[in-house]
């Protein structure tokens, strides 16, 4: 198995990191990865090789204002002067064009966890033709009224403070109540897995974590505001797949997780599944039952081949 890692231009020039582990055998399948809020691709490196294991490449990038892109632009926390929302999704459509490049005829699958969940949502409504097939991972349902608070407030904020500057409060309603239903809490972050040596490596990973910026949290809430709809855009044949902790409280416990599947069911789509995994919290991938998600994510790509 190889890994290597490159770097994209993205249409205004800014350089996007990206990742791909392949090895000699021609694949059966690729994965293309996009990655959480406050984290970055690397993390992903145990979950790629399974997946290189079994005969499917994978590739991914740091979002903007993440990991390695983030310390190539010295933007921590922060997407784009306009479009911001938008412009990542381009980003990861740069990705896909380097992979159709690379490998034409072979299956192109995307995975896309919490944040990155939602940019693969957006997406499958411009680029679906170009996937065949897509998992949802960590995702949560439209924000409703706390949503369009969040949204007022970090718009506020942005014009007062400026889109750079890091929210401290925008942080902590986002945030805030994760953390609430785990006791006894032995850190800040015992809502991302039940295994306390990935929570510990989260938090001492210094491309993990810290306080985003008011024009991050503008340009992210409102595109969830409005991410329901596009969805009628999304080709009806492009199966879909929902996998969550059933104690994640990004999913709502599953709740928002359901409300996407029926959402999505409404359009017309129809290979539309899901699994839970009971106890498991919001970073299932990285869970004391990961080596389940992970068989059940080769099984359901192999189903589709």
């Amino acid at each position: 198995m190889d890994t290597s890692t490159f770097y994209l231009e993205g249409n205004d020039g800014k350089q996007i990191y990206s990742s791909k582990w392949v090895a000699e055998e021609e694949p059966k399948a690729i994965v293309q990865i996009a990655h959480g809020m406050a984290e970055h691709i690397g993390r992903y490196d145990e979950f790629a090789q399974f997946l290189v294991q079994q005969g499917i490449y994978v590739y991914g990038n740091d979002h903007r204002g993440h990991g390695h892109t983030e310390t190539l632009n010295e933007d921590r926390g922060y997407y784009a002067d306009e479009n911001g929302f938008e412009t990542v999704v381009e980003d990861m459509k740069l990705l896909t064009d380097v992979i159709k490049q690379d490998y034409p005829e072979v299956p192109l699958y995307m995975l896309g966890h919490s944040m990155g969940s939602f940019l693969a949502r957006r997406y499958i409504q411009h680029y679906g033709d170009q996937l065949d097939g897509i998992i949802f991972s960590g995702t949560g349902g439209h924000p409703g009224m706390l949503g369009k608070i969040g949204h007022f407030l970090a718009s506020r904020e942005a014009r007062k403070t400026g889109r750079k500057i890091p929210s401290d409060k925008l942080n902590k309603l986002t945030f805030g109540s994760y953390n609430k239903a785990f006791n006894p809490r032995r850190t800040e972050f015992d809502w991302l897995s039940r295994d306390e040596s990935q929570v510990d490596r989260y938090i001492e990973d210094p491309l993990c974590g810290g306080v985003f910026t008011a024009g991050f949290f503008e340009d992210f809430l409102n595109a969830l505001l409005v991410l329901y709809d596009g969805d009628e855009h999304i080709p009806k044949n492009l199966p879909v797949y929902f996998i969550s902790g059933d104690k994640d409280p990004v999913g709502k416990n599953t709740k928002g997780v359901l409300e996407n599947l029926r959402q999505l069911e409404s359009v017309g789509l129809k290979d539309v599944s899901y699994k839970f995994y009971p106890g498991a919290r919001h970073e299932i991938l990285n869970e004391t039952n990961k080596q389940e998600v992970y068989e059940d994510i080769h099984q359901w790509i192999d189903q589709r081949l």
